[in-house]
């Protein structure tokens, strides 16, 4: 062997060797037991960064080790192409959304391809190609067919400058993402998946997951939201003479209502509106705001005084007012709200502002007289100023509040769901085109299955803002399917997290004449290791739990949950260096291959002046603290860059990237290489302390990989090359040498081919199995002994287990240093633990 490990050459040559064998190709006939391993698929942004190499090596080592232990495993990669970003870029480049993403694909895959990772690359898919998006319109249809599809009037974000419908997330400050424009709330008719239909089986479905992570469950949880409360209505004071209903999760705190507060678009609001111009301009005014309940979180709480009262419901003496109050949505529960401002900081903001009567109704034992501040009081306690039900613990007083209201007629109980319906249409081109026509006779007309796919128009411009499927002059324009007459298709597209909602199901079949074939499938799925980051914890994973049983539901899957285990990996992270301008200027950021370090600080290399050396953060092209994983790969290779990946922090945890951490994984993958070396003809004898350390290595190795310890299973790796080293020439010394080669294949793939090769064994270590372990050897059948003399230890003596007392009294007697300290005395007393120490008393 060499005595350098040469990277680049090595890499390129099985990486070769691996695509002409195909050698990951996942075989759908084979009768071995199945493994699906998932990465979540990366955004063609067009370049890779060191998060998605941590992401991919953490989903390569299993899937290589699945490999080695006799599994026929699915390993696939695809791209969640479409999207707002390709727009952005169509528009600012004058390039087609199609070429740019296409581009941006070439050069991530030939990116991957350099780290080695074992993906069967024949699966390979683009959510933006026909081939995909087309049985996604299908799949859509079926849904329609099937009653989980319709169509309403909902209130939206729109950018009155790009002409397009925002999501929650792309308003900022009220303003468009992108063009700045104040964003307005407008109605449109919007496509909806019923996603409510399965809130409940959502949720329950949740307590099954065991191979979740606990804080994912929790996030899905709050975000399904499951209540149990009280729906009831308000009675009119004349001349108001409508009834406001109302739902509330805290009926127990009913008697410390004062005042009712209305959404601006509730139809109290809007007839109001007509006929009070203050009322329609403080509902303008609400339209300007945000929409998200975050957003309405954190915004000034703003109502308008309508005149109009509501008699309380246990006593018709009591008038509560009625405000319109730009916190309060009609797309959420009935858009009217119960204000309490002792026991909710929304509603007590709002009382303090307009001068509103606050009572405390539940309070801890002894603040029973304790008034409310500027903090409402939401901890447990005891019903207090609440007439029946004072004394009460508060589920008591619910339950008593909900009973009345039933016996009474003006109320129920009623459970009900943060969860809403998942809006999915987008006004914007680059997605799945809705696969349905309008028709003034017919309505709406689904697009027959045999005119699938409804394939994008090419010939758009982006001169101007809004959706080009809106204004291309032939695209839309199409006979009724049902009468004939002229139509027009449907211009808006699908949520792009539609495309990544069953992504996972047409990796494991992709037959050309339907989305899927159910018995291949079910063959794979659900998808058994699952790993991407926890960013993704609510809408792409409660998404795609949602369309696996939405595809259950009409007969076209017999599971419901597409993924047994999730793993949610930290992020890598980096310092960044920076000077400040003044002025009140933001810093200007430089990157890594900008600095050159020192122990005492760090310097510019263009004017060798100093900069700030930042805190550790995620990294960002803002600033500048990125890692080009090609820059890395080039000097190092991949394997080092694997290494280090998966060795220096557990995977759930951010990872620190460091120079000094690529040059050790460096500096071991040549110390391996050097080792794979010394494998001795003709050596003889056996080393049973290596023999021993080999076997549970292998079984740590294993069992830590299973369990995605990768940190914990590089340790090991490092203490066995550290006993191999140790050891002297023997048999024993040379089949660790060979079993180490395959330990690390799955984490340093080139390397331990390369070695392999070199020892002279046959065929690819990608295809051979993992070491065998022998029982016998997990058991130590000796044990160290602790020499100790008045209680302090002073040597060690290595024994046969069960060793008896006598023996190990002589052993410990002729310990050189206990000799030593002796100097020939004999001690008064002698203390044998059997299997842990010897105590001499002198």
């Amino acid at each position: 062997m060499q005595r350098r490990f040469n990277p680049l050459e090595a890499d390129a040559r099985w990486q070769a060797i691996w695509d002409e064998k195909q050698s990951f190709r996942a075989d759908d006939a084979s009768p071995k037991p199945r493994s699906y391993v998932l990465e979540m698929f990366p955004y063609p942004s067009g370049r890779i960064h060191i998060g998605h190499v941590r992401n991919y090596s953490m989903g390569d080592v299993l899937a290589r080790f699945r490999r080695m232990t006799g599994h026929e495993v699915l390993h696939p990669m695809g791209w969640d192409a479409f999207g707002m970003p390709a727009e952005n870029a169509a528009m600012e480049k004058k390039v087609h959304p199609g070429k740019w993403t296409y581009e941006n694909i070439a050069n991530m895959k030939a990116q991957l391809k350099k780290l080695g990772f074992a993906l069967d690359w024949s699966r390979e898919l683009a959510t933006c190609h026909p081939d995909y998006y087309g049985h996604e319109q299908a799949l859509f249809l079926d849904m329609l067919d099937a009653g989980l599809v319709y169509r309403k009037e909902s209130a939206v974000n729109w950018d009155p400058v790009d002409m397009t419908v925002l999501a929650n997330e792309q308003v900022i400050d009220g303003k468009g993402w992108r063009s700045g424009a104040t964003v307005e709330k407008r109605k449109l008719s919007q496509w909806f998946l019923k996603i409510t239909q399965f809130a409940d089986d959502l949720l329950e479905g949740l307590k099954g997951l065991d191979q979740w992570p606990d804080k994912v469950r929790t996030m899905q949880e709050n975000w399904i939201g499951k209540s149990v409360g009280l729906q009831f209505r308000f009675q009119p004071v004349a001349p108001f003479d409508s009834e406001i209903e109302v739902y509330s999760t805290r009926p127990d705190t009913i008697f410390g209502a004062s005042f009712v507060a209305i959404a601006a678009d509730h139809p109290v609001a809007q007839q109001l509106a007509a006929d009070n111009a203050q009322a329609q301009a403080f509902i303008d005014l609400c339209k300007a705001g945000g929409t998200t309940a975050a957003e309405l979180e954190t915004a000034e709480k703003l109502g308008f005084d309508t005149g109009l009262t509501v008699t309380h419901p246990f006593d018709p003496e009591w008038q509560l007012p009625v405000f319109i109050a730009n916190f309060v949505l009609m797309d959420y529960g009935t858009g009217a709200v119960m204000g309490v401002p002792a026991h909710d900081q929304r509603d007590l903001d709002f009382a303090r502002k307009y001068m509103l009567p606050v009572e405390r109704v539940v309070a801890a034992e002894g603040d029973e007289a304790a008034p409310i501040h500027d903090e409402a009081y939401v901890g447990p306690g005891r019903l207090v100023n609440s007439r029946f039900l004072d004394g009460m613990a508060v589920e008591e007083a619910k339950a008593a509040v909900i009973a009345r209201a039933e016996s009474e007629g003006w109320g129920a109980g009623k459970t009900v769901f943060r969860l809403r319906d998942w809006g999915v249409s987008r006004q914007r081109y680059w997605g799945t085109p809705i696969p349905v026509i309008h028709c003034a006779d017919c309505g709406v007309v689904p697009v027959p299955k045999a005119q699938l796919p409804v394939v994008l128009p090419d010939d758009v411009t982006f001169d101007i803002p809004g959706n080009p499927l809106d204004r291309h002059p032939t695209w839309k324009h199409v006979a009724c399917p049902s009468c004939g007459k002229p139509a027009v298709r449907e211009t808006d597209t699908l949520d792009t997290f539609a495309d990544s909602s069953w992504y996972f199901i047409r990796f494991a079949s992709q037959p050309k004449d339907k989305p899927f074939d159910r018995a291949t499938v079910e063959q794979w799925l659900p998808v058994g290791q699952y790993i991407g980051g926890v960013e993704h914890a609510i809408l792409h994973l409660l998404y795609a739990r949602f369309w696996t049983r939405a595809l259950q539901h009409i007969g076209q899957l017999g599971f419901a949950e597409p993924f047994t285990g999730l793993f949610t990996q930290g992020m890598v992270t980096h310092e960044t260096y920076s000077r400040e301008q003044g002025d009140g200027l933001p810093p200007v950021y430089f990157a890594p291959g900008e600095i050159e370090r020192a122990a005492d600080g760090a310097t510019l290399i263009a004017d060798k002046a100093p900069v700030e050396i930042g805190r550790v953060v995620k990294m960002s092209k803002s600033k500048k603290n990125v890692v080009d994983p090609d820059d890395i790969i080039a000097q190092y290779g991949a394997d080092a860059v694997r290494w280090f990946m998966l060795s220096d922090s557990p995977p759930e945890r951010d990872l620190p990237w460091t120079e000094s951490g690529i040059e050790g994984s460096w500096r071991f993958i040549n110390r391996l290489w050097r080792l794979f070396g010394q494998v001795e003809a003709g050596a003889e004898g056996q080393d049973k302390p290596l023999d021993r350390k080999l076997h549970q290595t292998i079984d740590g190795i294993a069992k830590d990989i299973e369990a995605l310890s990768f940190n914990k299973a590089v340790a090991k790796i490092y203490e066995l090359a550290n006993a191999v080293e140790k050891a002297a020439p023997s048999a024993s010394r040379n089949a660790a040498i060979r079993a180490l080669a395959l330990l690390v294949a799955p984490m340093t793939p080139h390397l331990a081919e390369e070695a392999w090769a070199d020892m002279g064994e046959t065929g690819l270590i990608a295809d051979a199995a993992w070491p065998m372990v022998d029982p016998a050897l997990l058991v130590d059948d000796e044990v160290t002994i602790a020499c100790q003399v008045m209680g302090k230890l002073r040597d060690t003596i290595t024994v046969p287990k069960g060793t008896a007392k006598d023996e190990l009294e002589r052993l410990a007697l002729a310990a050189p240093n206990v000799m030593r300290i002796l100097d020939g005395a004999t001690p008064k007393k002698v203390i044998v633990v059997p299997d842990r120490l010897v105590n001499l008393v002198i």
